[in-house]
């Protein structure tokens, strides 16, 4: 198997058909057709279904496409850490956020990232914790910022900040405390994630113990809807502080601390320790690295720096 065919496959799956493809390849069609063939005699698999509109994926190709991808992708890393040995930081670097840390950190990663490394470009995605820890493992994530300090197979964590969780409720709510007790959130009908999500997993868990059981009345999977909710009084919700705190500054939210050691979530800058890292991944996480500490300490980001030393 050689690189060409991966990247002669990959053009067929996006093109869909072997005439377009070899248009955009330069290469002619039948020996495109060839080189397809084979591959899929080595494989020992079917990857397309042939028509006469053009080519379609097989399930079997559909899970080749991504790990050709990644390949094709890694091999282009290879490339790009030989040129840049000897020269400044460049090239695609991806970084993997959840929805309520790229809330406060998207811009300032990117402004300092323009500044100080002009020739790299990021490629920001925002997902649940979840599914950034799964494209990390798979190679489609370089770094990723993510809350747990749990250990996972095949990946580097570097603490860097203990996100403080807060009752969050319309501004409206005068008479709440500064400080509420965990069992007083049963009192308060609820607006939160679903369960499988990552935040209301850490929340049913610290009421476990105590047999509470929240008055959740809507579980929202959004961000923004979540906040919208509780701003017009449809029920109150547990967030991290620094997703809140330009509603709470604008006066349209108003917040209380719980008083409980469950309510922080550890962040951490994790990396795929099986995969070998470019120059401009290695400068990138040293950047995230002093934004952030930079952020926790000037309180734009109310957050505990835990970080120690840069990662490298």
């Amino acid at each position: 198997m050689e690189l060409k065919q991966l990247r002669y496959f990959v053009g067929v799956s996006e093109a869909g058909s072997l005439l377009k493809a070899s248009g955009r390849l330069h290469i002619a069609q039948p020996a495109l057709g060839q080189h397809m063939a084979a591959l899929e005699s080595e494989l020992g698999a079917r990857l397309f279904e042939r028509s006469s509109r053009g080519v379609t994926l097989t399930d079997a190709g559909k899970v080749f496409l991504a790990h050709a991808r990644v390949v094709l992708a890694d091999a282009e890393r290879a490339k790009l850490a030989v040129r840049e040995s000897a020269a400044e930081p460049q090239g695609d670097v991806s970084i993997g956020l959840p929805t309520t840390i790229a809330l406060a950190a998207t811009l300032p990663i990117l402004r300092a990232c323009r500044a100080k490394l002009p020739k790299v470009r990021l490629k920001l995605t925002e997902a649940y914790s979840g599914f950034l820890r799964e494209w990390l493992q798979s190679g489609r994530l370089d770094m990723a910022l993510l809350y747990g300090g749990a250990s996972d197979i095949g990946l580097a964590k570097h603490p860097l900040v203990d996100d403080q969780l807060v009752f969050v409720t319309a501004h409206g709510n005068m008479h709440i405390p500064a400080k509420l007790k965990l069992h007083d959130l049963v009192k308060w009908p609820l607006v939160l994630p679903g369960q499988e999500h990552g935040l209301r997993r850490m929340i049913d868990e610290a009421c476990a113990p105590l047999r509470l059981q929240l008055d959740v009345v809507a579980e929202i999977e959004s961000l923004g809807s979540v906040k919208r909710a509780a701003e017009a009084g449809l029920g109150s919700t547990i967030l991290p502080l620094g997703s809140v705190a330009e509603e709470v500054d604008a006066g349209r939210l108003r917040i209380a601390e719980i008083d409980s050691p469950a309510m922080f979530r550890r962040v951490v800058c994790a990396t795929n320790v099986t995969r070998p890292q470019p120059m401009a991944v290695s400068a990138v996480m040293a950047l995230v690295y002093d934004v952030l500490r930079d952020m926790a300490h000037s309180g734009a980001w109310p957050v505990r720096w835990v970080g120690d030393e840069p990662p490298t």
